[in-house]
């Protein structure tokens, strides 16, 4: 009997570290082709949640979610008041706090009191007090938080850069102005269903609960109408709508799941009121922050990984390439931009020259970063909104030799060390910079990048 358990154990024990490997290494070397129609669906939903889940832990997106919370605390009277100040110029104020409470409803109490705090910060700027001073510490906290929350997409997202500071002023001028007419929209829907509910339905009560399901409805539409936006428009890429749709609804369901749970736990909690007193809304403020942005940026991190995980292969090994191989990659990448250039046709992207090369996306994009800070290559943009970038190269086709590109390569970083290259290791040194000449008979150094 005690064999047959350890022989089931071992036999589980082979299963796991198969199912392991699987998860780590052979599923990510599958291409669609190769795998059977009936499963591709199963293998990429399992590729995009493993992925999703796997760079959320190393990307350490937890912390800047923290990081978020504290940037929100900081800018939520000042953006409230940006807001209210807005809403105010429409004569919206009042539909606006009212959507707010209805959009958060755990945070209803704490709404009340942040609308005072509000209230009294306009009255401040609006009676002369502070008034530069007031209102240039307003700006800069609200701005802080937006420029946190881009910057955080763009690391996700791999972006090299962000957008250029008129085009940030214009989109977050536009956000300031819509975000007020969205809430009162929002207000207004379930105003609307309330009066139809009261006076079309009359007292058919099948009719009744019907609407009633598809009023509940209201705050996940408009949950994840707002989270597609910011999948699509908020990173400095190119995101294309299903992704940012899919990670939209799985984001906004989760919000909802969550804010049911944050709500029936507020009663549960509010013992705590014994400990911290009057005190105890703020911990829950800071939990309820946490965790929703925890939700936002991972399905930020999803939307990443439905979008690019066709050119995800290898995961994160495409990370850890030889450096030959990186210098490898980057002469391709030239090579094939070298040549376009030559057919006259516009520049690549990341994506297709990726899908050109067949080089692992995450490999180009940090290879691409990389050769445009070394000033080997340009971005460019096309289009007035500036939004898709385009690489081409930064030096004329006769001066990207092989040398040039590597030495560029090379010499890309401080030497300024107290290592004593000159004197004392300077034969380590010479061996070095000789080793670069290797297989010179192969190929000439001097060879222009465009003839190979």
């Amino acid at each position: 009997m005690r064999y047959i358990d350890e022989k089931r154990i071992r036999g589980s024990r082979y299963y796991l570290l198969r199912l392991w490997r699987f998860l780590r290494l052979d599923m990510w070397r599958l291409t669609p082709e190769e795998t059977p129609k009936s499963l591709r669906l199963f293998v990429g939903t399992i590729k995009v949640l493993y992925q999703t889940t796997l760079s959320f832990i190393e990307d350490n997106l937890m912390s800047k979610a923290s990081s978020l919370t504290y940037s929100t605390v900081l800018s939520i009277v000042p953006m409230l008041a940006v807001i209210v100040g807005i809403a105010k110029g429409f004569g919206l104020q009042t539909a606006v706090r009212e959507a707010l409470v209805e959009a958060l409803p755990g945070q209803a109490e704490q709404l009340n009191q942040v609308f005072v705090y509000v209230e009294n910060y306009l009255n401040q700027v609006q009676g002369g007090l502070f008034i530069g001073l007031g209102l240039g510490v307003l700006l800069y906290t609200v701005l802080i938080l937006i420029i946190t929350i881009e910057d955080t997409f763009n690391d996700i997202w791999q972006a090299g850069h962000g957008r250029p500071w008129p085009r940030r002023i214009l989109n977050y001028l536009g956000l300031f102005i819509l975000l007020p007419l969205v809430l009162t929209t929002s207000s207004l829907m379930t105003i609307l269903t309330s009066a139809v509910r009261t006076t079309i339905l009359g007292d058919i009560a099948i009719l009744h609960k019907l609407f009633n399901g598809a009023t509940m409805l209201i705050p996940l539409v408009v949950s994840v109408m707002i989270l597609v936006c910011l999948y699509m428009f908020l990173p400095n890429v190119k995101v294309k709508f299903v992704p940012a749709l899919i990670s939209g609804i799985f984001s906004g369901i989760g919000y909802q799941i969550f804010q049911t749970m944050y709500i029936n736990g507020v009663i549960w909690i509010s013992k705590y009121n014994a400990i911290y007193g009057s005190f105890a809304a703020f911990p829950l403020l800071l939990l309820w922050l946490q965790l929703s942005w925890t939700i936002v940026l991972y399905g930020a991190q999803l939307s990443y990984a439905i979008q690019n995980i066709s050119s995800y292969a290898f995961g994160k090994t495409a990370l850890h390439a030889s450096r030959r191989y990186q210098d490898f990659v980057c002469l391709l990448i030239l090579n094939r931009m070298l040549k376009r250039m030559d057919e006259g046709v516009r520049a690549y992207n990341i994506d297709e020259i990726s899908a050109e090369c067949k080089i692992p996306l995450r490999m180009s994009t940090s290879l691409i970063n990389r050769m445009e800070n070394v000033g080997l290559l340009v971005s460019v943009r096309y289009s007035d909104d500036g939004e898709e970038i385009f690489y081409q190269p930064a030096y004329s086709a006769e001066r990207l030799t092989i040398s040039f590109v590597v030495s560029a390569l090379d010499n890309y970083g401080p030497e300024d060390f107290r290592i004593d290259r000159r004197v004392r290791y300077k034969t380590v040194w010479q061996a070095m910079q000789s080793s670069r000449g290797l297989n010179q008979d192969i190929i000439s150094p001097d060879t222009l990048i465009r003839d190979l």
